[in-house]
């Protein structure tokens, strides 16, 4: 019995319904037709029929290329055995532009017949039926039936995605499944942020190019056997954020076809670590895999057995506390990530091939390496945040050119504050590894002398105990360039030892208890790489004389937080400073300087000739600026940054005119009463007036070279005149000037704070009054007295004048000659 086909929605993944060819002839009963159902199982080229509610094994006669309509390349149905008329069977199916829609042609012929059905319909109601002479007229007829919407019929319809040569992103579309009207050259696919639950075996048959797929935090639970079938070629495979423990295993049975993949994600999965092995157990291609934030809790050599040429783990923000010979296997890997975890020790290790080993963020005491002599390629080494007790034991032979040990517990034991010495003291570590016991045995103050550390570059050890360094310690380190010791304990530092820190650039040691730096007396050469050197926050009073004339290349100073003077301008006649001092005199390389908190007092001379700094900090000096600016001389033609925050700034006739090149200024915190009239010809770009006690802004500030130039400006927290605000309604007007702080702007009207942004009419009212012309105010005021007055006098006059004539008359009257 022959059958045709009739549209289905695209969401009817895989089924369609079919019409028994006897209800096609011209002499079909106008009776609606017995619907059937074709639907695909499993794999594409298995079908089978439901009818009347049973299950019958049979060829469909048209395909549905494996679910997915596609514009070129659909694979041809198989062939369909003669049926009980004697006629063959053969099917067309294409999908056109309208993603909603699906119009299958099915056409029978047989010897004796000449007649084809064609069904291009989109409601089995409304079908239509063209009998033609043969296949040829059929092809001309789609040609011209359908010519004019060709080009838009055939056309990819990504449906809201975003097209970049190959690549194709779909991230955030709320798709639920795959779309399958995309371009089948397809190389990369972004499906990031949508709600995809399973991704079935006909999701990806469409591209059979593609090399990247990104499925990042959608709903994804399962990812079928067949799903990968078409795209073999995948390398990169990005499926974090996902749900996929609950059917691990048929998602690994999928992953097994891809034997080009190089990448895979599985972070965030809540897979354990049995679930990881069967996932990735097939998978020996792989040179990366991130299995981080799932919850792995041990590790053992079962787990990674395949994985010859992975190069890179990442096994982050797990629960892992245990590892045992897990990493064996891994002759390649290169780079691992164990941060975020349980780890309480790391004993024995022995990856000779890992070049950077990431166990951050443990709870790790003791790091002891393997005591062999075999070169270690290890480049990188982070131990920080963990709770180590000793330095670490490090591979003898190792190209570490980075060791990071920040906030630990880490001390030097030869002598301890209350001076005790433990120099000859020794620690044994327990070793048990199933039936057999190891102690090794380390001394304490000795611990680190049998590791080469000659190519370390990076040491960091600041938030540790270290109360000093053993004696040497540096000299292990010539190629040394960052030393981090700042918040730990020392009391005091040498700058210089022989040699071992000539190419050190930066040197951090703030925040401890530094009391002084001995430096080596007659040395020429101080530092002389050094870029960057940071004490702030000790309890120094002085620096070394001339320490900073012989560092060439200093670029960056803070000594903030000490107790420290400037020293004034050169000695006369040779006579020395009798007070300690920093003289940073003729330091020309200087440009970035910070005072800040030292207690200057009264600055005076030319503490910065010779200089050429860019960046100074004077806050929090109370009595710094009590003879002024004049001091700031010698920086008039470079400084362009300049704090003078907390600096008991109480007038406002300071004169920073001279300041030319001066584009950021910070007055906070002071007690300026008015805004100081030298800074309108600045052209500053950033301006920070909070914490004073400016009433008001000049009305004509934004016409000022300062207001066409400032693009920053801080103005809270002054206790503004609701009733003088037009600089405020003249700055909102000034282009490109932005003021961070203006929802905390408040003025004060009366006893109320309120916004100057929204002021309500009474305040406004009340304002007119007091901003009014006080002359004309009084002018109104004695209008109606005057008034009144005039009109009284003119009464009297006009009742009392016969009598005032009669008297006048009387008084002034005299008799005439004639």
């Amino acid at each position: 019995m022959g059958m045709r086909c009739c549209w289905r929605p695209r969401a009817w993944e895989g089924q369609r319904c079919c019409v028994p060819a006897a209800a096609q002839g011209r002499g079909a009963s106008s009776a609606p037709p017995q619907i059937n159902k074709c639907c695909f199982d499993k794999a594409p080229a298995q079908h089978f029929w439901l009818s009347q509610g049973k299950r019958q094994p049979r060829t469909c006669p048209c395909s549905l290329c494996a679910g997915r309509l596609w514009l070129q390349g659909c694979p041809r149905y198989p062939p369909v055995s003669p049926s009980s008329s004697g006629r063959s069977e053969s099917a067309v199916c294409r999908g056109l532009a309208e993603p909603s829609l699906l119009i299958c042609l099915s056409f029978g012929f047989s010897p004796d017949a000449n007649a084809i059905s064609l069904g291009p319909t989109k409601s089995a109601a409304a079908e239509m039926e063209a009998p033609l002479p043969g296949l040829s007229l059929l092809l001309v007829l789609l040609a011209v039936g359908w010519g004019s919407r060709a080009v838009a019929a055939w056309a990819p319809s990504p449906g809201g995605c975003e097209l970049v040569q190959s690549t194709v992103d779909c991230t955030g579309k709320w798709l639920s499944s795959i779309p399958g009207n995309l371009r089948g050259d397809t190389e990369e696919l972004l499906l990031d942020d949508n709600t995809i639950q399973v991704l079935g075996n006909a999701s990806l048959l469409p591209y059979t190019q593609l090399c990247r797929l990104s499925l990042t935090k959608n709903r994804l639970e399962l990812i079928k056997p067949g799903a990968f079938h078409s795209s073999q070629g995948l390398q990169e495979l990005f499926l974090s954020d996902n749900l996929l423990f609950t059917n691990y295993s048929l998602t690994a049975a999928a992953l097994s076809a891809l034997q080009a993949l190089r990448t895979l994600d599985l972070a965030g999965n809540r897979l354990t670590e049995d679930m990881v092995s069967v996932l990735v157990e097939n998978l020996s291609s792989l040179e990366s895999l991130s299995v981080a934030r799932n919850v792995i809790m041990r590790l053992d050599s079962s787990i990674f057995t395949n994985l010859t040429q992975l190069l890179e783990l990442n096994l982050e923000k797990n629960y892992i506390f245990e590892i045992d010979e897990a990493f064996e296997g891994l002759q390649s890997l290169q780079k691992l990530n164990i941060a975020y975890n349980y780890l309480p020790c790391l004993v024995g290790f022995g990856l000779t091939q890992l070049r950077v080993l990431n166990i951050s963020n443990n709870i790790i005491e003791w790091f002891l390496a393997l005591e062999i002599d075999d070169p270690f390629e290890l480049e990188v080494l982070d131990l920080s945040h963990n709770r180590l007790l000793f330095f670490p034991v490090l591979p003898r032979q190792n190209k570490l050119h980075s060791l990071l040990l920040q906030d630990n517990r880490m001390s030097f034991y030869q002598h301890l504050p209350n001076g005790t010495s433990l120099a000859n003291v020794t620690v044994q570590f327990l070793i048990i590894d199933g039936n057999s016991t190891n102690i090794t045995t380390v001394r304490l103050w000795d611990e680190l002398c049998y590791s080469n550390l000659s190519s370390l570059r990076l040491l960091d050890m600041s938030q540790n105990q270290v109360w000093g360094l053993p004696e040497g310690f540096l000299a292990q380190m010539p190629s040394l360039t960052h030393l981090k010791l700042n918040q730990n304990c020392l009391e005091a530092f040498h700058l210089l030892e022989e040699g071992p820190l000539a190419m050190l650039t930066e040197l951090d040691l703030s925040q401890n208890r530094l009391v002084e730096l001995g430096t080596e007396v007659g040395v020429g050469d101080i530092l002389p790489n050094l870029q960057l050197f940071n004490v702030s926050a000790n309890r120094l009073r002085a620096l070394p004389p001339r320490v900073f004339t012989h560092t060439r290349k200093i670029t960056t100073v803070d000594l903030s937080h000490n107790q420290l003077d400037l020293c004034p301008q050169p000695d006369v006649a040779g006579e020395a400073e009798t007070l300690p001092c920093v003289d940073i005199r003729g330091v020309e390389t200087l440009t970035h300087l910070s005072l800040a908190g030292c207690g200057l007092r009264g600055l005076g001379g030319r503490p910065f000739q010779g200089t050429s700094l860019i960046h100074l900090d004077l806050s929090d000096n109370c009595q710094a600026l009590s003879r002024g600016l004049g001091w700031l001389q010698d920086l008039a033609l470079t400084l362009q940054v300049l704090s003078l925050r907390n600096t008991s700034l109480s007038s406002a006739s300071l004169d920073f005119s001279a300041l030319n090149n001066l584009v950021r200024l910070d007055l906070s915190g002071n007690s300026l009463p008015a805004f100081p009239a030298s800074l309108g010809a600045l052209e500053l770009h950033s301006l920070d007036l909070r914490d004073n006690c400016l009433p008001a802004l000049p009305p004509g500030a934004a016409r000022t070279p300062l207001g066409r130039s400032l693009r920053e400006l801080y103005l809270s927290r002054n206790p503004y005149n609701c009733c003088t605000l037009g600089w405020w309604d003249a700055l909102q007007r000034v282009e490109g000037l932005r003021v961070p702080d203006g929802r905390e702007v408040t003025c004060s009207h009366g006893s109320r704070t309120l916004s100057p942004g929204a002021l309500p009419e009474p305040v406004l009212r009340s304002c007119r009054w007091q901003t009014a012309d006080l002359a004309l105010l009084y002018l109104v005021l004695a209008l109606p007295t005057c008034l009144t007055l005039l009109v009284a006098f003119a009464v009297v006059f006009l009742m009392l004048k016969e009598r005032l004539l009669k008297i006048l008359k009387n008084r002034c009257g005299a008799s005439s000659p004639y």
